[in-house]
C-alpha cells in the first residue's frame, strides 16, 4: 500500500473551516497518481489514463487542526483495460476520515477511448497489485 502525507492547506477549508468535501478528491487524486507513477515505472505513460470513477464515503470530518492527513492507495483489481484502487484518507492519530474506492481507464490518446492494458503495464501493475 502507498501512503502519502498531505498538508491540510487553509484554503482546503470551507465556511463551516472543515476541509471542503471537494477537496478530499484533490488528496485522493495528488496520492493516485504518485502511486500510479511508481507502479507504472517505465513501463508506460501516466497521461494514458482517466479516471472514470470514485466514490468515497465520509467518515469523520477533517480541520485545520488535523495539519496533515494520509492518503493510502492499493491497488485491489487489474481489468482488461481499468485498475481499481482502494484508498483511504486517515488523520495522522490513525482516526479513518474517508474510504473511496477508484477505477482509472488506460485511454487510447488518437480516439480518446479505452484501449487494453499493454503487456508491460499489466506486468508492473501486477507487481502493485494488493494480496
Amino acid at each position: 500500500m502507498h501512503e502519502k502525507r498531505i498538508e491540510i492547506r487553509w484554503r482546503d477549508l470551507d465556511a463551516l473551516r472543515h476541509v471542503n468535501n471537494a477537496v478530499y478528491a484533490t488528496y485522493l487524486e495528488e496520492a493516485r497518481d504518485e502511486w500510479m507513477q511508481r507502479a507504472l515505472g517505465g513501463a508506460g505513460d501516466l497521461w494514458d489514463y482517466v479516471l472514470v470513477r470514485v466514490a468515497i464515503d465520509f467518515r469523520r470530518e477533517l480541520t485545520q487542526d488535523d495539519d496533515a492527513v494520509l492518503v493510502r492507495t492499493a491497488l485491489t483489481r487489474i481489468g482488461t483495460s481499468s485498475l481499481t484502487l482502494r484508498e483511504e484518507i486517515v488523520k495522522l492519530d490513525g482516526t479513518l476520515s474517508a474510504e473511496a474506492e477508484s477505477v482509472v481507464v488506460a485511454r487510447d490518446p488518437a480516439t480518446g477511448g479505452s484501449r487494453p492494458l499493454t503487456a508491460a503495464e499489466r506486468e508492473a501493475y501486477s507487481a502493485a497489485l494488493e494480496p
